[in-house]
């Protein structure tokens, strides 16, 4: 018999939290001691709790500065917690973005730079180069996150539009060693995707986010534009020799979380599916797709017999083409929703491991197959809130947001639907 679908779904986003959770992951990566200096940086999410485990786990001296976002901060004895906006740059992200290249300023080859990186690290080391503003670097954001692009191609476009991006932040360092330790929020775990690779380089170029550019057509400022026109853009490559003695470490991943949700469905007697841990793509149509799965199983028993838990990771997009409130998730689920609607059976939680799903205070939101129904009841339209994207308002009518608070980690998003 199983619980109470809401508390059954919780405790499979807490189970797949708690795998990733720093103090759990960092003492296992930890790097040999250094002749010289211990320096920390770091930005995103989890950096603040990732800077506190790491205290934790050092027994030796150290000193830094983190940058996280807004309300994400954690007790910290030696290493300084910047809070910064997210996910649009301000003055704060970019007074933390040259704290952290002032750290790592003036070291010599017997010093270690151990960098703390997770997702939102993009948004919050706002760095643009000569000749362009902190504005510029708003507009490019918020062009990017309007364009409905994956999360890696932003993060190739932002990388060349900055002087912290890209791995500079890592050349800053030398000869200093650089040891990356990454939380990624990236479907497919690439590193140097992560918070767009301050201390990891990777081999993308100025052409390739000009073709990003154009291919999702972004309006950018023409001074950004006229920027990536020129080798200044250039970011450094992975093969340049100031990045030899690098080591980069992944600590957490959807994958390993996604596991972890897997064991403790089984745990209370649920099989559990995993369809991938990196699914992309436009959040309302891979809510449609999971929506016919869902059905498939619940009127089949096909291709999962139930009872079964279904569980998928990845970062979705979302395309603006209205003015609602609302994230990825919930766009997700509302697509969901109306998919399975008037099933019984079906009951779903999409969810930011992070704990915050776009801009408001919810991480993502509970469906099931009577929500459109009791969103009908209350008044809502949910096909003509998903068409204005305005899934929060559709989900907060019915009293189902799911507002887990920050979670101190950030391994992209958490999709479970339990088919009973």
């Amino acid at each position: 018999m199983t619980p109470d679908p809401k508390a059954f779904l919780t405790a499979i986003f807490d189970a797949a939290v708690a795998a990733a959770q720093p103090e759990l992951t960092i003492r296992q990566h930890l790097p040999a001691k250094p002749k010289g200096r211990t320096i920390v940086v770091g930005a995103g999410k989890g950096s603040a709790q990732m800077a506190a485990a790491l205290e934790n786990a050092w027994d030796g001296p150290l000193e830094g500065a983190v940058v996280t976002r807004y309300g994400y901060g954690a007790e910290t004895k030696r290493i300084k917690v910047i809070e910064a906006a997210h996910p649009v740059p301000d003055a704060a992200g970019l007074a933390g973005a040259q704290a952290l290249l002032d750290q790592v300023s003036g070291l010599n080859a017997d010093d270690l730079v151990i960098a703390l990186i997770s997702g939102g690290g993009s948004a919050l080391l706002p760095a643009p180069p000569p000749g362009l503003t902190l504005e510029d670097e708003i507009a490019v954001n918020q062009a990017l996150l309007a364009s409905g692009a994956p999360i890696a191609a932003m993060n190739t476009v932002r990388k060349h539009v900055s002087t912290i991006k890209g791995g500079r932040l890592a050349a800053a360092a030398h000869p200093a060693r650089v040891v990356s330790l990454v939380v990624s929020d990236i479907p497919g775990d690439i590193p140097a995707l992560v918070a767009s690779g301050p201390t990891i380089p990777d081999a993308s170029t100025r052409a390739d986010a000009l073709s990003i550019i154009e291919a999702y057509r972004m309006e950018l400022p023409a001074a950004v534009m006229a920027h990536l026109a020129t080798p200044d853009a250039d970011a450094p490559q992975p093969g340049d020799s100031g990045f030899a003695r690098n080591e980069v470490h992944l600590i957490a991943s959807a994958a390993v979380s996604l596991e972890a949700a897997a064991a403790e469905a089984r745990r209370y007697g649920i099989e559990a599916v995993i369809l991938s841990d990196s699914i992309e793509g436009e959040a309302r149509e891979v809510g449609s797709v999971h929506a016919a799965i869902a059905r498939e199983v619940a009127t089949r028993d096909r291709p999962f017999p139930k009872p079964v838990l279904i569980l998928s990771g990845g970062e979705t997009t979302v395309t603006l083409r209205g003015k609602g409130k609302g994230g990825r998730n919930s766009e997700f689920l509302l697509a969901l929703a109306l998919g399975i609607d008037g099933l019984a059976g079906i009951h779903a939680l999409a969810a930011d491991t992070d704990g915050i799903d776009g801009s408001e205070d919810n991480a993502g939101a509970f469906a099931d197959g009577l929500s459109v129904g009791r969103m009908r009841a209350a008044g809502v339209d949910a096909k003509s809130m998903l068409a204005r994207n305005d899934a929060w308002t559709a989900f907060q009518s019915v009293g189902d947001l799911f507002a887990p608070g920050p979670t101190g980690t950030n391994v992209n998003d958490l999709r479970a639907i339990l088919i009973r």
